[in-house]
């Protein structure tokens, strides 16, 4: 089923899996404020949803998934309209990574800007092989406002991240996997089918055990190694204590598939 929550978004619902795809080929994606504020009503919906909605594709359409902001609406605007833009951008981008679902970024072409600090905001990122990723802010004077800066050498390390934030360069498919800022890259036609096989393997596993472990592994990159371990083993004690727990080990045992209730 779909719906069209916006002129340039679509929005399509399998079960326990959403695909939100931007839909502004003649602009390869570009997102101009519109859009940006339809993606975020969206997302933050999406965030009370958690038992309904395990997975989110986020894909785009022809060679654009998102070739970053639309740089007309930057032209002679005053510094009010131009810092509330990137205001609500970081706003939109941190709802995506901060949802308690699982994300994956299917990137089906130019992911520039703001379109690869999507990506990179995402749990998962699969490429296709055509894919170009860059953060050119630099050749406008600019740097990136939604992330780029501080999401990049979280994924690629310090080194490289400078050497594609200060050259402004785009990064191909095949460097993107080698440099860790995209799990796998397909070929055009397989990009969605593979996204898909992601999700559906995801949304079959325990529920809360499925987000508690997305919690884990992303405020455990924030804290002390100590700190760390100890917050596993308090979610591990909590996931024991539930339904879907205890009915895991009961399946193990008696050799047959779960049945996860999401409690």
């Amino acid at each position: 089923m779909e719906e069209r929550l916006h002129k340039h978004l679509v929005l399509e619902r399998k079960g326990p899996i959403e695909i939100l795809r931007i839909d502004r080929e003649e602009a390869l994606g570009a997102l101009n404020f519109e859009i940006q504020e339809a993606i975020g009503n969206y997302v933050n919906e999406l965030h009370a949803r958690k038992d309904e909605v395990r997975v989110l594709i986020i894909t785009g359409t022809g060679r654009g998934f998102v070739a970053g902001a639309d740089i007309t609406g930057y032209h002679n605007v005053g510094q009010t309209v131009f810092d509330d833009f990137q205001r609500r951008s970081r706003q939109t981008f941190d709802a995506i990574a901060n949802l308690p679902q699982i994300t994956i970024c299917a990137v089906n072409g130019y992911a520039l800007g703001g379109g690869f600090e999507i990506a990179m905001c995402c749990d998962f990122i699969l490429v296709n092989e055509k894919t170009k990723l860059g953060l050119p802010e630099i050749k406008l004077g600019l740097l990136p406002g939604g992330g780029g800066t501080q999401r990049l050498p979280r994924l690629v390390g310090p080194m490289r991240a400078k050497e594609i934030l200060l050259t402004g360069r785009m990064i191909t498919a095949k460097e993107a996997v080698e440099y860790g800022a995209a799990l796998e890259a397909c070929a055009p036609d397989e990009l969605m089918p593979r996204a898909m096989e992601l999700a559906e393997t995801l949304a079959a596993q325990a529920p809360v055990a499925l987000r508690e472990g997305k919690r884990v592994n992303d405020d455990g990159l924030d804290a002390a190694l100590s700190a760390g371990l100890t917050f596993e083993q308090r979610v591990l004690g909590a996931l024991y204590a539930t339904e879907d727990g205890k009915e895991g080990i009961a399946a193990f045992i008696e050799k047959r598939d779960p049945v996860f209730q999401g409690k």
